[in-house]
């Protein structure tokens, strides 16, 4: 059966943006304008992804959406722990009451600054 419709990018699948601003591999990528993305700058509810390698400003990064990630973060993040997005691109756990800038769920403590996150989104 033909389809008129498709979507322009699978979930959980990774795709390219142009980003605005330097990039470093496993740091959270908010929209930053039209087609462009940058580290997070802190809790948003326009997290698009976490960066699949280093880029400079201007130029492509493939963004990477859904599954299970080791990411850097900041604070203390238990297990089962809602995450936001955090200053410098980190997660930091959520708290308050912006429901839409929850991006994943803890799956251990963090420890050394890390912690492994399934993203929502």
């Amino acid at each position: 059966m033909a389809t008129d419709f498709a979507p322009i990018h699978d979930p959980g699948k990774a795709y390219s943006r142009t980003t605005s601003a330097d990039v470093t591999a496993g740091q959270v990528l908010i929209v930053s304008g039209d087609d462009t993305v940058a580290p997070s700058s802190g809790a948003s509810a326009s997290v698009l992804g976490i960066a699949a390698f280093a880029a400079s400003s201007g130029s492509d990064v493939t963004v990477l959406s859904g599954g299970v990630y080791e990411l850097a973060s900041t604070g203390t993040i238990n297990a089962g722990d809602l995450v936001t997005s955090a200053a410098a691109g980190v997660v930091a756990a959520f708290s308050g009451t912006t429901y839409s800038t929850i991006i994943g769920i803890a799956l251990k403590a963090a420890a050394s600054s890390k912690v492994t996150v399934k993203l929502f989104r």
